[in-house]
């Protein structure tokens, strides 16, 4: 008999034994898992791996899909754009009509129309771009995170409402997903007459921040709003700091990686960062939580449980539609699926109708807590 996979069976699902995920032999239904397996964003791939992962586990403990065991299927894109294209063709030349991922919203941006174009079903659990679904008419391409302009107001209110800075700078790393985002927060704080001193780009990957903290020293600025990841701000941070430079500074959820702390050191404590609700903290999913931690994966970090989320729609969607990508999009667009982050539905362009986005101060022992002000 199929067992349902549901929140109240995933104790007892782990328990079962014979679940390999990487098993070839009776693997009837592949997923292909796109992350940044090379480059330096590796850490966001382990964190949706450990996500899929451990939902394909209890998923194929509990029975498969319709009694089809799952195979995952690693192809990296670098969270490079110029791999997305590189990494979707390899997806679509092997047959797969599924796909977590990809992470970055430049790969992800980059590779959508190939995979809309050939029908492959694509959750993404952490791209957050407008452009990836912006007047793209899209049909096979779905999140099960927010977008930057859901993200960006909820900082823009926290700067505004909390930490009431007289004059702002906000730099990016000038590319799709820091840009954009960084962007949102300017125009939201300039609507509300917050004098936004800085608008400027940084270059990704390079070592030294030094001309660009003299322009924020010379400007006068009480707070940094940073688009981008967590090499450069946890650079910009320690740099800031050696510097003399005493700001508050805060991201999106690209820099909230416990790396951060590996390069900003100690002036990492106090940055503030946007990222998904605890949904781990919630009782509703501790048997999920427990999932994780029997395997030694962390559960509360910024992606984990949107990819469970993912990976439990796409299941839910081939359980309920068959193995045929065309009908489980069908599927997903007029459905509402529960999951780990609640019942989570689509619009028509396969973003999610709702999400909480909430803001949170980082420490220096790589912990984050709610932030007040």
């Amino acid at each position: 008999m199929q067992i349902p996979f549901r929140m109240h069976t995933v104790v007892a699902a782990l328990g079962l034994a014979g679940a390999a995920l990487f098993s070839t032999a009776h693997a009837q239904v592949k997923i292909a898992l796109v992350i940044p397996t090379t480059g330096p964003l590796t850490q966001y791939g382990d964190m949706v791996k450990e996500g899929v992962n451990t939902a394909v586990e209890l998923a194929n403990a509990g029975g498969g899909i319709n009694g089809k065991k799952i195979e995952l299927v690693p192809v990296d894109d670098a969270c490079e754009p110029k791999q997305g294209p590189v990494a979707a063709n390899r997806v679509v030349n092997a047959k797969i009509g599924y796909v977590i991922g990809p992470v970055c919203s430049g790969a992800s941006i980059a590779a959508a129309p190939i995979y809309n174009n050939e029908g492959v079903v694509v959750l993404t659990p952490s791209a957050t771009a407008p452009a990836l679904t912006d007047g793209k008419n899209y049909h096979f391409i779905f999140r099960t995170i927010g977008r930057d302009d859901q993200q960006g107001p909820a900082a823009a209110k926290f700067i505004l409402d909390k930490a009431k800075p007289k004059k702002v700078a906000v730099l990016h790393d000038k590319q799709s997903y820091g840009q954009g985002i960084a962007a949102s927060v300017r125009d939201d704080l300039k609507k509300a007459g917050v004098q936004v001193a800085l608008f400027e780009g940084i270059n990704a990957g390079d070592s030294d921040y030094s001309a660009v903290i003299t322009k924020l020293k010379s400007a006068g600025v009480d707070f940094v709003y940073y688009g981008g990841y967590h090499p450069e701000m946890g650079l910009l941070l320690r740099q800031a700091s050696e510097q003399g430079l005493k700001v508050r500074m805060m991201g999106p959820e690209g820099v909230g990686n416990p790396e951060v702390n590996a390069i900003a050191g100690n002036s990492v404590e106090g940055m503030l960062v946007t990222l998904p609700a605890d949904f781990a903290s919630n009782a509703k999913n501790a048997a999920v939580v427990k999932a994780f931690q029997d395997k030694k994966r962390n559960a509360s970090g910024a992606f984990q449980l949107t990819a469970f989320a993912a990976t439990q729609a796409l299941i839910e969607g081939i359980k309920a539609a068959g193995d045929n990508p065309a009908k489980v999009a069908d599927h997903l667009h007029k459905s509402t699926v529960e999951t780990v982050l609640g019942p989570i539905s689509w619009n028509k362009q396969g973003d999610l109708k709702s999400f909480d986005f909430q803001v949170y101060q980082w420490h220096k022992d790589g912990s984050k807590s709610i932030a007040a002000k």
